[in-house]
């Protein structure tokens, strides 16, 4: 994907990332954090114009879930509220082993796509994702026997490396769909030249989802839609519409993407749409 695809008017896939695995209601009351909030968030945001939505699970208590049974929960929960949204599983964790790893994609019927951390990453004082190569390997294999598309997340320069060097090692089915992440500790550092050279340095062909946290939302993901991209929003990643305005739900940030979108030229994708541009 490149500029031209901007100026060819080529349709821009909004995903909404609902609620995360790190602050919840403390953080903003409109987090959705059960699975039946979870489970209305995607209708709204498909309204909105969202076609994909990533889903992490909550356990009761609000902290993080991996568990199948609970993100069946969540996804049966989508699927009764929501029309025809690609639903897309976290399998990243902090400190979980593989075998914890792999529950997210062991739904019936699996999710369409789930993520896949490239690397380590480090976020706050306490949190540290490894993401050795021979888990990011193991989980791709689950991915491609279950039929799942993997989303690769890139936190870093290195992480493009690490895109790369899957490709050297694995099959994946184009078209490769890479997301490049901006924010803070291990993380590129949140720059719109960052967000440039990421594109320049990614495998030939390969699709991008632009993805900033916080302040970093709006300016990058704005870029990623002049740039020919796909853009991802969301209370995950940022839980204010506005400087010191806490965001009202997920539809509200990802409604104002779209008319972004909308407004520079590219149409929002629908789900069919996001399908046959993702190969799904």
């Amino acid at each position: 994907m490149a500029y031209e695809d901007y100026l060819e008017g080529e349709p821009v896939i909004v995903t909404a990332a609902l609620t995360g695995g790190v602050h919840g209601k403390e953080a903003n009351p409109n987090v959705p954090e059960t699975p039946e909030e979870i489970g209305r968030a995607p209708a709204a945001a498909e309204e909105a114009g969202a076609s994909v939505v990533h889903l992490h699970a909550r356990r009761d208590d609000g902290e993080r879930a991996f568990s199948t049974e609970r993100f069946q929960e969540v996804t049966d929960a989508v699927r009764a509220h929501a029309d025809d949204v690609i639903i897309q599983h976290s399998t990243g964790g902090t400190g979980a082993p593989l075998e914890v790893r792999r529950q997210p994609l062991r739904t019936d019927p699996a999710p369409e796509m789930a993520s896949l951390d490239m690397g380590p990453l480090n976020r706050y004082d306490h949190l540290t994702s490894e993401n050795p190569r021979a888990m990011v390997d193991d989980l791709h294999e689950e991915m491609r026997e279950r039929g799942i598309k993997p989303e690769l997340e890139v936190f870093n320069d290195g992480h493009l490396n690490e895109v790369h060097g899957l490709l050297e090692r694995r099959d994946l089915e184009e078209p490769v769909y890479a997301t490049l992440i901006f924010g803070g500790g291990t993380l590129s550092r949140p720059h719109p030249r960052n967000l440039l050279n990421a594109i320049d340095n990614l495998p030939e062909g390969a699709l991008f989802n632009t993805l900033g946290f916080g302040p970093h939302q709006l300016p990058l993901t704005t870029m990623g839609v002049v740039m020919g991209g796909h853009v991802r929003v969301g209370l995950e990643d940022n839980i204010y519409f506005r400087r010191g305005e806490p965001a009202e739900s997920n539809a509200q940030l990802v409604e104002r993407t779209a008319e972004i979108a909308e407004r520079l030229g590219r149409p929002v994708a629908t789900p069919a749409q996001a399908r046959e541009i993702l190969g799904l």
